[in-house]
């Protein structure tokens, strides 16, 4: 009988002892995170729209004109272009996180030209004429980006053109006065001329983020403009030609990037430790 009771003890100390050491796992708690809404956000397309206002400080590579009966082909003595206030927009595509195009269209409001050329009123007069006119002009450009990587919110570039400048000429008008003070003859008029140029730019800015869509863009902008017709023959003077001029622009624009943001990796909670008791 000791014996049988002594085994039962043992029997059931040992049952006990292993009842102890069995691992203790938490009871599953609901997913919380299982039961939100799902939110599918899109990822960005890379398509975009730009829209851009800027000033630009134009130098006018000077001008020239046929003179008189001879025909001789000479410079106007001074020549220059005042600045503008200017307006664009384009629609562009972002390849990868180093390269972008886009195709922009800029319109100039008016600069006013002035412009002096020397002549003889008469056998031994010397004459000074002083000349006005203006123009405006519409650049159609293929442009080309290169990000310099993001800083923050900050992303610098630079980029270059090409394409051209559609340059519409107003009439000049010219007033001639003798040197010596003996009078001034009648205005006279010469049609304005217009004509596309062959136009080429370098580009330099940075983009600051607002949102995952909105780009604010601040950059300079030089553009070349390759010289053409400027007037017409009126009077025992003309053509002429304009020979060019360079842009410098100030600009601040934004863009609009099509599509949603990339979604934020989803939060998982950390797995809770093996508790044993």
């Amino acid at each position: 009988m000791k014996k049988f009771l002594a085994s039962g003890v043992a029997l059931v100390l040992t049952a006990a002892a292993a009842n102890a050491a069995d691992v203790y796992e938490p009871q599953p708690q609901p997913d919380l995170y299982e039961q939100a809404p799902e939110i599918v956000v899109q990822e960005a397309s890379g398509w975009y729209l730009r829209g851009d206002v800027g000033y630009s400080f134009k130098k006018l590579r000077g001008a020239e004109y046929f003179q008189g009966s001879n025909g001789n082909l000479v410079d106007f003595r001074s020549a220059s272009l005042r600045d503008s206030f200017m307006l664009g927009g384009g629609v562009g595509y972002k390849i990868n996180s180093y390269l972008r195009t886009d195709l922009t269209l800029d319109y100039s409001f008016n600069s006013k030209f002035r412009g002096s050329t020397v002549g003889s009123c008469g056998v031994s007069t010397a004459c000074t004429s002083s000349d006005y006119a203006s123009l405006h002009a519409y650049t159609l450009m293929a442009n080309a980006y290169v990000d310099l990587g993001t800083y923050g919110y900050i992303t610098p570039y630079i980029g270059g053109g090409i394409g051209g400048t559609y340059v519409k000429w107003s009439n000049l008008r010219n007033t001639s006065c003798a040197d010596d003070g003996s009078g001034c003859d009648g205005e006279v008029s010469h049609g304005g001329k217009k004509s596309w140029r062959f136009t080429y730019a370098l580009m330099a800015g940075a983009s600051i983020d607002i949102t995952c869509n909105w780009k604010a863009d601040v950059g300079y902008r030089l553009r070349h403009v390759s010289g053409g017709d400027m007037f017409g023959y009126a009077l025992g003077g003309g053509p002429g030609k304009d020979k060019g001029y360079y842009s410098h622009e100030a600009r601040v624009g934004a863009r609009y990037t099509f599509g949603g943001c990339d979604a934020p990796p989803a939060y998982e909670p950390e797995p809770e430790p093996i508790v044993y008791k």
